[in-house]
């Protein structure tokens, strides 16, 4: 009796090792990942408004349908990024993700930034020579240090009511995105 006890004790503890390996696993074996959903948009190092979902569509990215998004990837590697533009007076936020998804940084206007949106993305080496003022960079730049050099940014607008999403939407098309030309890359 004891014997079969430590044979079932010892299947549910190998069980339990060997669901928590697969489920860690999972996320290194697929293929559609947010990094790969982001590149088929084509937003690299430009601003892409995102279609609205419609009703009883997939979502897969999961968007509000009564706000406005744009997406923008941008390679740290060819030289620190940048998210630039004007933006409609009411809420809006953009955040910065690495390439697994996770938010390396987050504001909304509401942070006192207002209407214009100046944001810097620079990796480890680039905050160094930033630091060591051997980068220039335009004043009142937002400065956001990414651990890795893939990187996207999306903004959200919330217009506050349907007939201006349009009005948002071409705002979105319009931001600057990319990495800063510079002769210290």
């Amino acid at each position: 009796m004891i014997r079969t006890l430590l044979w079932l004790l010892a299947g549910a503890v190998l069980g339990g090792i060997i669901h928590i390996v697969v489920i860690l696993a999972l996320p290194i074996f697929a293929t559609q990942d947010v990094w790969t959903r982001i590149t088929a948009l084509g937003a690299v190092e430009k601003a892409v408004v995102l279609p609205a979902p419609a009703l009883g569509e997939p979502n897969p990215l999961r968007l509000d349908p009564d706000m406005a998004y744009a997406v923008c990837q941008v390679d740290l590697s060819s030289g620190p990024g940048v998210v630039s533009g004007t933006l409609p007076d009411a809420f809006w936020s953009i955040a910065v993700y690495n390439r697994a998804g996770t938010v390396i940084y987050s504001t909304t206007n509401r942070d006192g930034i207002g209407q214009n949106l100046d944001l810097g993305i620079f990796n480890p080496a680039q905050t160094r020579l930033l630091a060591q003022q051997q980068l220039d960079i335009a004043e009142g730049l937002l400065i956001v240090e990414s651990p890795q050099n893939d990187v996207f940014a999306v903004v959200r607008l919330a217009p506050p009511h349907p007939a201006m999403k349009a009005r948002y939407e071409k705002a979105l098309s319009e931001l600057e995105c990319g990495n800063i030309k510079s002769d210290a890359n």
